[in-house]
């Protein structure tokens, strides 16, 4: 029987690698402030642009954080699953949400508002250092989106998400469709059809139904100049 999944906003924060050495009251006090929220796969949780919607901690699901052109194209800006936090940036600016966020599976978030988060930051220096280490890493993610946009191959940025996506087995376990993966590689699903069947071709990746499986970790990698 598999564990039971957490459901008070307390085993929640507990669960969240941030927030794992927190103290007990500092703990309690981010989970006394937090409000659980549930979405439906598809469903809008806020809008870029919009006031700030406070710190979202992810208890089950599965987040969409993008931005969308004028013309309606996105661009994926990072997936976020279970024990994960977003929109952090919005909070400590004081400013209006920088991206969109949307729930790509059935999701539960806990969230707390700016203005709680912004005391609690305040009175408990050790939540103050995981926010900051949690904006260093997300600093270092778009620093490598940025590379990739700019200096790969749409097959080299293709190479690189399937490696990614083969060596972490929860994401690995999820369906992540040809649009999906277009919006997250700054390009079209065309494109991404194209590459998929050369690399297939190619003895590097299979289809098994609705999943790719790597055949060839070396040659992807060649593939992602990494």
């Amino acid at each position: 029987m598999s564990a039971k999944r957490p459901h008070t906003a307390l085993e929640v924060m507990r669960s969240v690698p941030y927030f794992a050495h927190l103290d007990a009251a500092a703990m309690e006090a981010v989970a006394g402030k937090a409000t659980r929220r549930r979405y439906s796969r598809g469903e809008v949780i806020f809008l870029e642009g919009d006031p700030c919607a406070g710190l979202h901690v992810i208890q089950k699901g599965r987040i969409k954080l993008y931005k969308l052109s004028v013309e309606g194209r996105e661009q994926i800006v990072r997936l976020l699953g279970t024990g994960e936090f977003f929109n952090e940036v919005a909070v400590f600016d004081r400013g209006s949400n920088p991206v969109s966020a949307m729930a790509a599976l059935d999701t539960t978030v806990w969230v707390v508002d700016c203005s709680a988060m912004l005391d609690l930051v305040g009175k408990h220096p050790a939540l103050a250092a995981a926010i900051i280490e949690n904006l260093a890493s997300s600093s270092r993610h778009l620093l490598s989106l940025v590379e990739d946009l700019s200096l790969r191959t749409v097959s080299a940025r293709l190479a690189k998400l399937l490696l990614a996506q083969a060596q972490s087995s929860s994401e690995g376990s999820r369906r992540i469709t040809q649009q999906e993966m277009a919006a997250q590689l700054g390009t079209v699903r065309e494109m991404v059809g194209r590459v998929l069947r050369t690399f297939e071709n190619d003895g590097l990746i299979r289809f098994d139904r609705h999943r790719i499986v790597v055949l060839d970790r070396e040659g992807l990698e060649k593939e992602a100049m990494i």
